[in-house]
Parts: structure tokens; sequence; C-alpha cells
């Protein structure tokens, strides 16, 4: 009887230890960790400063939360921004159980009336555990801390019938550090960002749709001059990323980086330098 409780009093105290070890490895450090989360064909982009996160969409699966999971320590139950750029299954499913999970602080999403199943399941959820919710305008500038992101698209009054080109797109700036993320939007939409005077060279870009030829073009990429380009793609049958992209951003001399390659995609910044890791 003594050794049964002998050994159940060694075991119990191991588990103690690991438990607090775990929770030192899992101390968020002092850089911006921006997590393009590999859910296949969708996007969903972890951003993280301390005990601050903002997620841009959740992937057209669950596959979010193993992310989320392995990068916000699990005593932090609370998301403080949730960007839904726009209503296609492929950005907003994961985001449905996000909500159900985590403490939303705000979401932030276009004032759609679309009428798939998961848009009206997402925005019901959000609806019964009472997130603020807020509706982006071009000129919007939010701040997280040392986090600031501007909004450049939809402007307000913005009409279309295609929900990609609602995708909602910002610039994230922290220190000298500058990314932009740019939804599902099209060319049409990528032409007129790069005439907008508030654009200009940036860190890292999360290329539109997926890397479809439909998305990025020359006059909004030789605007920007990113260093590091993300296209966050799953096995699919759309061709993504096409080819045409592919040798655009080859051109362009930016660091090439694909989920469907790579898996996570991470980089860190201290607000100066940045590494990929």
């Amino acid at each position: 009887m003594v050794v049964f409780i002998r050994r159940y009093i060694i075991q119990f105290l191991t588990l103690v230890v690991a438990g607090v070890w775990l929770a030192i490895f899992q101390l968020p450090d002092s850089n911006l960790h921006i997590v393009a989360c590999d859910v296949g064909q969708g996007d969903a982009i972890l951003i993280l400063k301390g005990s601050v996160q903002i997620l841009t969409d959740g992937g057209p699966n669950k596959k979010v939360l193993d992310c989320l999971s392995e990068y916000i320590p699990f005593w932090d139950r609370e998301i403080e921004l949730v960007v839904s750029t726009h209503p296609d299954a492929d950005h907003s499913t994961g985001l449905i159980d996000v909500v159900k999970r985590y403490n939303v602080g705000t979401f932030l999403a276009n004032d759609l009336d679309v009428s798939t199943q998961v848009w009206q399941a997402l925005k019901k959820e959000v609806g019964s555990a009472g997130v603020r919710v807020l509706h982006p305008t071009n000129g919007l500038k939010l701040r997280l801390g040392l986090i600031y992101l501007d909004i450049l698209h939809p402007p307000e009054g913005f009409e279309s019938a295609k929900t990609n080109e609602y995708s909602i797109v910002y610039v994230l700036k922290y220190g000298d550090f500058e990314g932009i993320f740019t939804g599902d939007i099209n060319q049409m939409i990528s032409d007129q960002l790069s005439v907008n005077s508030e654009i200009g060279t940036v860190d890292y870009i999360k290329i539109p749709h997926h890397g479809s030829k439909n998305g990025l073009t020359e006059n909004l990429l030789k605007v920007l001059k990113p260093k590091i380009a993300v296209i966050s793609v799953g096995k699919n049958s759309y061709g993504h990323p096409h080819e045409e992209i592919l040798q655009m951003l080859k051109n362009s001399n930016a660091k090439l980086l694909r989920t469907d390659l790579k898996g996570d995609v991470r980089i860190a910044t201290d607000g100066k330098e940045y590494w990929i890791y």
C-alpha cells in the first residue's frame, strides 16, 4: 500500500513538473509572429504579439483549431480580433468553431446578406456569443497594443455581385515592419489598390486568392515590392497557384513560401528585422 501511494505521488509530481515546463515553453516572446496556417485549400492567418492574437479567416474546416492550439498558450482562451475577409466557405467555415471555443473580442466583417449555410451559421454563432461586430470601411484604423491595422478595402458604399471583391484588405504595421493581407481580391481591386496613396513597399504579402491568375497584378506587385510572398493553398482542381503568378513572383525576387509545400508558414519580426522559422 505504501509503495502504491509513493508511486502515485511520484507520478503526480512528474505531471505537475511537466505542466510547469510546458507552460514556460508556451510563454510568448517579445516578437510579432505571423503564421499562415496549413488548412488546405483556404486561408487562416494567425498574428500574435505577446498576449494579443488576431485571426484572419478560418479556412474550410476545423484544422484552424489545431493551428491555434499549437501557437496560442493553452491558458489563453481569448482572441482579441477575428477578421472574416469575405463569406466564402474556404475562408469562413473554420471560424464557426473558433467563435464557439474562444472568447472573441471583436469580429470584423462586411455586413453582407449572403444566404449560404456556412455564412448564416457563422453570423448566428457570433450573435449568440455576444461578440462586438465591426464593419470595415476604407480609412478605418485599428490598434491592438503595438500592432496597427489600416483598412484599405472595401470603401464605404462599395457594391458588387461577387463576394471575392468585398475581401477586406489591410496593412499591418509593427515598428518598421509592414505586411499586406489581401483575401481573395481580383485583378480589378488589385489595380485599384496599386494607385492608393496609402500603399507603399511592404515586407510581407499574403498573395490573393491562393495564387489565382485572376488575383495579383503586376501593377500592385511593382508598388508593394514585397520581400516575402505567402500563398495559402492546398490540393485543388482550380490550378492554384497559377504558373503566371509564380513567374511574376520569381521575377520580383520575392521569397515565395507556400502552405502546400511547407505546412504552416511562420515568420517573426522584432519590428526591424524579420526571419522565417
